[in-house]
């Protein structure tokens, strides 16, 4: 039986158009770079790039962009197995604007209807998501039929086996709510899906959304009362604070840096939160290496291939300044080949150029 997967996330996915001008209109910018992009795939290249063997589970458009993802998450080292395609629906294309340090409007192209969101539970290997150490599931795959069952049906099979994730991913433009509030029909749809969770995470607006409280102490105890074990609650420029059912606390201030472009740096978040949870770090290293990780991206143009090497992360937190985008490292395939060094919590490969 082959190793199970450190981390199968299952969700977005699309092509990030991104101008490689800044602080310029989206009518003005002349021109773009093409990356992958999606919450969820993010997650994967972000731990992928941390020496963690992952896949993702998502759909694409039968179309050239289709290829390309596909292709991208290879070069990442992320297993693309159950990417599939869906006739006749276009893979989704997002724009952005970059207005440092905190202004990035973000502009989807997700019609008629995103591929992502024709997840279906029949479809599924199970057993391999049951196998896995750590499973990733977002809010945006909620908003929609057959996406929707599936994520239920997946977390439910799980059934809070090994570290079952659920980022909370607040999109109101993703949901079509019959009685126009897409806020109150996503929360007992979040209720369900947080029952099968072992770990939430979310920032102040997400938590809000997810369980009406805003107040960071306050939205922990909200989503710990849901069922999780733990809630991670990001607050931007105040940090980050994580409550376990246990007891232990963590509050981490965020690590300063020159933002260039700030989306990209939760899903980095993510992806080394995931990192440490595999490593079984205690809670506050956990915290203050996943706030580096989203600091680096954060100091980066692109989001996937922003994505730190463990040395560059560490390069941060002992005080140096992030360096420019990493180059890939030549690692086995995931489908085949075993895990990068560190994915046992060690350093791992450092990246080309990386800050020292």
């Amino acid at each position: 039986m082959p190793q199970p997967y450190d981390l199968i996330t299952m969700g977005r996915i699309g092509v990030d158009l991104y101008p490689l001008q800044t602080g310029v209109p989206l009518a003005q910018v002349e021109t773009f770079g093409k990356y992958l992009g999606g919450s969820a795939s993010n997650v994967a290249v972000a731990a992928a790039r941390l020496g963690r063997r992952t896949a993702v589970v998502t759909r694409t458009g039968r179309d050239a962009f289709g290829d390309y993802l596909h292709q991208a998450l290879r070069e990442f080292r992320v297993d693309d197995r159950w990417v599939t395609a869906v006739p006749g629906l276009p893979t989704p294309v997002t724009f952005c604007e970059i207005f440092p340090p905190d202004d990035f409007p973000l502009y989807f192209y997700r019609q008629p209807k995103a591929p992502d969101l024709e997840l279906r539970a029949e479809e599924l290997d199970m057993d391999a998501i049951g196998r896995a150490r750590v499973f990733w599931t977002t809010g945006t795959g909620l908003c929609a039929e057959p996406s929707r069952e599936a994520t239920l049906a997946a977390l439910e099979y799980r059934a809070k086996s090994g570290t079952t994730v659920l980022d909370l991913d607040w999109r109101p433009m993703f949901w079509a709510s019959p009685t126009g509030s897409a806020a109150e029909e996503a929360r007992p749809i979040y209720a369900k899906a947080l029952a099968h969770a072992t770990v939430a995470v979310g920032n102040l607006e997400e938590c809000e959304i997810a369980t009406g409280e805003r107040e960071p102490h306050a939205a922990a105890a909200a989503l710990l009362a849901c069922g999780v074990e733990l809630a991670v609650v990001k607050q931007g420029p105040a940090g980050v604070l994580a409550v376990h059912r246990d007891g232990t606390i963590a509050e981490v201030p965020p690590v300063r840096v020159d933002v260039v472009n700030g989306l990209g740096a939760g899903d980095a978040f993510g992806g080394a939160m995931v990192h440490g949870l595999v490593a079984g770090w205690e809670l506050e290293r956990v915290m203050r290496f996943a706030n580096a990780a989203g600091a680096i991206v954060a100091a980066r143009l692109a989001c996937s291939s922003a994505m730190p090497y463990a040395a560059e992360v560490d390069a941060l937190l002992d005080g140096h300044a992030p360096g420019p985008d990493p180059r890939p490292d030549p690692r086995p395939d995931p489908r085949t080949g075993p895990a990068a060094p560190g994915a046992d919590g060690g350093p791992g490969p450092a990246a080309p150029g990386a800050a020292r």
